[in-house]
């Protein structure tokens, strides 16, 4: 079990399951293109949260084995929201069906908020491999914290496109508490060695 649990294949085939679900439905015809935005949109925001609350879950709760494996897959997760995000995108330039009603909704918040979000999520999605950690170095680090700006617009575009905050905060909380957890513990720390200095 563990040696197919660690199996790279298999785990992309595990991130690919809601997406294999919807787009069957949708292709049956049992599930309506704008149905579709709605799941695709969900689905890129929980893998973003869960790529993200894992630095601050091993600052805070310390290097254990499971957040190690979270860890080693964390780049996974991170790729499968920008593939999710994109599929939420196709499905609603499907469902606006021309060009003229695209950009007529650009100026309207919830979905300008969406099209920043993503922007922001093509380059950490571009550079999420070895090669561009050894090309940029220092700057691979800094460029990966645009994933805090798209996480923002991520949540306000849901917030906005739903009219309402109960989704949107029951998925982005626990990620907001061990980003709090994380820096008080780095506070107290720091307190600490000052003491001790």
């Amino acid at each position: 079990m563990r040696t197919i649990l660690n199996n790279r294949i298999f785990f992309w085939l595990l991130l690919s399951v809601p997406a294999a679900l919807a787009t069957a439905g949708w292709w049956s015809g049992r599930i309506d293109t704008m149905d579709m935005l709605h799941p695709t949109g969900e689905w890129s925001a929980r893998f973003m949260i869960l790529a993200m609350m894992i630095g601050p879950a091993i600052d805070v709760f310390g290097s254990r084995g499971w957040l190690r494996w979270c860890l080693a897959r964390r780049r996974y997760l991170g790729l499968a929201a920008f593939f999710y995000a994109v599929l939420h995108l196709v499905f609603y330039v499907v469902d606006m069906g021309d060009l003229p009603s695209i950009l007529s909704e650009l100026p309207i918040a919830s979905i300008w908020t969406g099209w920043l979000a993503l922007i922001l999520m093509v380059p950490l999605a571009m550079t999420s491999n070895d090669r561009s950690m050894q090309i940029l170095k220092a700057g691979w680090k800094r460029l990966q914290r645009l994933v805090y700006p798209a996480a923002i617009l991520t949540l306000l575009h849901w917030i906005w496109v739903h009219d309402g905050m109960g989704g949107a905060l029951v998925h982005f909380i626990p990620l907001f508490l061990l980003v709090l957890a994380r820096i008080v513990k780095s506070i107290g720390t720091k307190n600490k060695e000052y003491e001790n200095a």
